[in-house]
């Protein structure tokens, strides 16, 4: 399994429609997704991840403390992989409308709505969010910008995201049935698809773990941690199967990653531990055996290092948003 997939199976990503929006220019909206506006239709969740597609006109988004403005035309797509305060509107220097404030639940309890403008040019939008209950993400969002967009009119082998989220938005603005399962299920393969344009487009010189999965020395390694994360790995054994040297991939790895392997390896085993802890009824013996630690007492000891609470108490308490 590469270590892409793998961090999104342990994350256990979901998908949901958050709403329609309608807006007529001039207009101009702020907002940030919370944990308890999406608690309905996705569950508790630790991360959130916006996203917004352009069905009809164009809008322009700026996140809030940055001074780059992003023009959105008909076809485009936007991720907010930090879930970041943001505006969006035909003017950005208008006083902002909360979107907290504007959205509106429909009568028949389905997706939820926005109506907002001064009745000029009209824009038409489908927003939607992931959510996860696990902090596996976490080096990969640190890789990713505050903003991701993909120009689905502009690439052929786009076609597919730009045809579904048209039918979709279609769908939804007659009423019939099944929309919102639809856009759920295409929400988690829009940040995939997403992923990997951006890590396309990284220059040669970048840094992070998405230019490691680039490197082909660090990018096996990944692959063999993530593949193999109760094998109780040394740094020869895994020099041999890389096939570099013991100081040359510690340098390769530090330099992309960030941190050295086999503390990459050590961070990644509580994360697929947490993961386990909420989402099986297994033992901590036998969760500590399958993340590489043959002793309860050495497992509990670096969980409480990684969590600050014990696997067990861990594992009864609440979610809570990162």
């Amino acid at each position: 399994m590469d270590a892409l997939s793998d961090m999104l199976r342990v994350a256990h990503m979901t998908g949901g429609v958050y709403l329609h929006a309608e807006f007529t220019a001039p207009w101009c909206l702020s907002g940030r997704l919370t944990p308890e506006r999406c608690a309905p239709f996705l569950g508790p969740a630790a991360h959130l991840i916006q996203y917004h597609y352009v069905v009809d006109g164009e809008s322009r988004l700026r996140i809030v403390g940055e001074e780059e403005e992003i023009r959105l035309v008909p076809g485009d797509l936007v991720l907010l992989p930090r879930n970041e305060m943001h505006l969006m509107g035909s003017d950005l220097g208008l006083a902002p409308a909360p979107g907290s404030e504007v959205i509106q639940p429909c009568a028949d309890g389905g997706l939820f709505t926005i109506r907002l403008g001064g009745g000029g040019a009209a824009t038409r939008m489908v927003c939607g969010y992931l959510g996860t209950d696990s902090t596996a993400l976490k080096p990969l969002i640190a890789a990713l910008p505050s903003v991701i967009r993909l120009k689905t009119a502009e690439n052929g082998d786009g076609a597919w995201i730009r045809s579904t989220f048209q039918f979709a938005a279609d769908e939804v603005v007659k009423g019939r049935p099944g929309s919102e399962t639809v856009l759920a299920k295409l929400s988690e393969l829009l940040f995939v698809e997403s992923v990997r344009r951006y890590a396309e487009t990284l220059p040669d010189d970048a840094t992070g773990w998405l230019a490691g999965l680039r490197d082909p020395y660090v990018a096996r390694t990944l692959a063999l941690f993530h593949r193999d994360v109760g094998r109780v790995w040394t740094h020869d054994a895994l020099s041999r199967e890389v096939g570099l040297s013991r100081s040359a991939l510690a340098d390769r790895f530090g330099r992309l990653v960030g941190t050295a392997p086999m503390q990459y390896l050590a961070n990644w085993r509580m994360q697929v531990a947490a993961q386990k802890l909420r989402g099986s009824t297994a033992s901590l013996a036998q969760i500590a055996d399958g993340v590489g630690y043959h002793s309860e007492a050495a497992f509990s000891r670096a969980f409480k290092k990684s969590f600050g609470t014990a696997p067990g108490a861990w594992r009864r308490s609440p979610i809570l948003a990162a």
